[in-house]
């Protein structure tokens, strides 16, 4: 091989010979195989920070739960003082019973007393009171509050009353307590002054 110099001449170049171009290939294979084993490398890399970034989002995930069921139990302790619980079935049997005591304690205060007691029935303000003592009861507001009294008793007004006199007998009267779960009467027999504890639909 020869290479031109103008007017000086032409100087003879050896040709490379074969070791030579051998040992560049080599070294351009070397360099191939270097960007291979990077690229693998970076794969490696990018997969093992694949877990790590699932892991990350699912940690954002349950920050965001955590965060929402606080908000949740802050809005339930905030609301709660105002939220009235409903009166139970359970409950409102417990209110006919300790009203059904009084009116039998009533009763037998006129049979022991030898003089009418008269228990006084409010209806609107849910209540009544004893005619022989300081007891009364009064039910909650959503429990509907109904009696049924008569007008006249013993020849005289009724005056919201259910009246017991010295032999045991009454003018008669009831009373209905009603709630969601159900309803309860209290029922006084107007002839014998005994006092019933019924369910109502």
């Amino acid at each position: 091989m020869f290479i031109a110099l103008g007017t000086l001449g032409v100087v003879p170049v050896a040709p490379r010979s074969r070791s030579s171009r051998h040992h560049h290939m080599d070294r351009r294979h070397d360099r191939f195989n270097t960007s291979r084993g990077s690229c693998r490398q970076r794969e490696r890399i990018l997969s093992r920070m694949g877990p790590m970034q699932r892991d990350s989002e699912a940690g954002i995930t349950l920050l965001e739960m955590v965060c929402v069921l606080a908000i949740i139990a802050l809005l339930v302790a905030v609301a709660l003082p105002w939220m009235e619980p409903s009166t139970s079935r359970a409950k409102l049997e417990s209110y006919a019973v300790e009203i059904a005591a009084l009116l039998k304690a009533d009763r037998n205060a006129a049979l022991a007393g030898g003089s009418a007691v008269a228990a006084v029935i409010d209806a609107q303000g849910r209540t009544v009171r004893s005619g022989s003592g300081a007891r009364s009861v009064r039910v909650p507001d959503d429990v509907v509050f109904e009696a049924l009294l008569p007008q006249r008793c013993n020849g005289r007004p009724g005056l919201s009353t259910i009246s017991f006199f010295a032999s045991g007998m009454s003018c008669g009267g009831m009373i209905r307590l009603t709630c969601p779960g159900g309803g309860l009467e209290i029922r006084i027999n107007w002839l014998t002054g005994d006092i019933d504890l019924v369910g109502s639909t």
